[in-house]
């Protein structure tokens, strides 16, 4: 295989390149920050009025420097039809931490709805649980 290259392209070496966010479409702004900032405790990033009704709201797991997640307001019927639906039902965000226990526990007690309960796995301990709308994400801890 031969490395493609471009401008700002390393050859044969990694591409200077990250993910810096992700769009979940959302129903209503305020009851997504509602969900993802006092239930799943991430920060507010960003909430700016752009106009006509249209807002740029990011957000991130509290402490995070990696991507965040743009909250979209859906406003046509293919956008409205993706609402809860990111990934076909599959798990769409996978969300590490450091201390599963700890985290699992502060979910639970914040009325978090989890669809899978904890397990042990080659790959560390996992349970998954739903946003407002029924997008799956998987809180993670990493066999280290």
């Amino acid at each position: 295989m031969t490395a493609l290259a471009w401008p700002g392209a390393t050859i044969g070496g990694a591409l200077p390149q990250h993910i810096a966010q992700l769009t979940v479409t959302v129903r209503d702004y305020d009851e997504a920050l509602a969900f993802y900032v006092d239930k799943l405790g991430f920060e507010r990033l960003e909430d700016t009025d752009l106009g006509g009704g249209k807002r740029w709201v990011r957000v991130r797991p509290a402490g995070s420097t990696g991507a965040g997640i743009l909250l979209a307001r859906a406003v046509s019927e293919p956008q409205r039809a993706s609402v809860g639906n990111q990934a076909g039902g599959r798990v769409f965000v996978f969300l590490e931490t450091d201390d599963f226990w700890r985290d699992y526990q502060r979910l639970v007690e914040r009325g978090v709805t989890f669809v899978r309960p904890p397990s042990e796995e080659p790959y560390g301990t996992v349970a998954v649980f739903e946003d407002l709308y029924g997008n799956r994400f998987d809180l993670v801890a990493p066999v280290r």
